[in-house]
């Protein structure tokens, strides 16, 4: 009995001894998913007023002579695109798609807009960045400045959290903006 005690209480004190090491416990750093993309693979959409190349892994819809959704499954996002004739209201046009960038700036941490021009094909326009907790992630517009204007808005068909949807929306972001840069307007 004694021989089972002694061993047990010697056990125990090398388990204490060897088995605890002094080192401070500290916690883990949060991490977030690294999420990478294929380059694209191109398909060129032929519209009534336009033309454009876009990602082959989303889905084209058209709903519409005017309106055009691209559908990315896998990352739960739609581009939607819409087409308006230009008569007299250019200015109206250009200011409206302005202001709807703008109103999601409520939720925005930012909106970082770049002026776009192409002389040589005829397409002016402005690609709007978002930053933060908004609806829309990404928004342009393009134009002849005489017969056609185009905008394009980024949804995600979640609630908007810009950490958990950075990767998608920077890679879609490249996306619009590749849209925005082969459009062709047809006569």
């Amino acid at each position: 009995m004694i021989n089972k005690f002694f061993f047990a209480v010697l056990l125990l004190g090398f388990i204490f001894l060897f088995g605890c090491k002094n080192e401070e416990v500290l916690p883990k750093p949060r991490a977030l998913l690294r999420l990478e993309y294929d380059k694209p693979s191109l398909k060129t959409a032929n519209t009534s007023h336009f033309t454009f190349d876009y990602n082959a892994i989303s889905k084209l819809s058209v709903k519409n002579s005017n309106a055009i959704v691209l559908k990315y499954p896998e990352m739960k996002a739609s581009v939607f695109i819409s087409y308006r004739k230009v008569t007299d209201d250019i200015a109206k046009l250009t200011l409206d798609a302005q202001k709807l960038s703008y109103e999601h700036a409520a939720k925005a941490d930012g909106i970082r807009p770049r002026a776009y021009e192409d002389s040589i094909n005829r397409v002016y326009g402005a690609f709007f960045e978002v930053s933060g907790n908004a609806a829309s992630q990404a928004q342009f517009y393009v134009t002849d400045s005489l017969n056609h204007f185009v905008t394009g808005a980024l949804y995600f068909e979640t609630k908007p959290n810009y950490d958990s949807i950075f990767p998608a929306a920077r890679y879609l972001q490249q996306d619009m903006g590749r849209i925005m840069e082969t459009l062709r307007w047809k006569n």
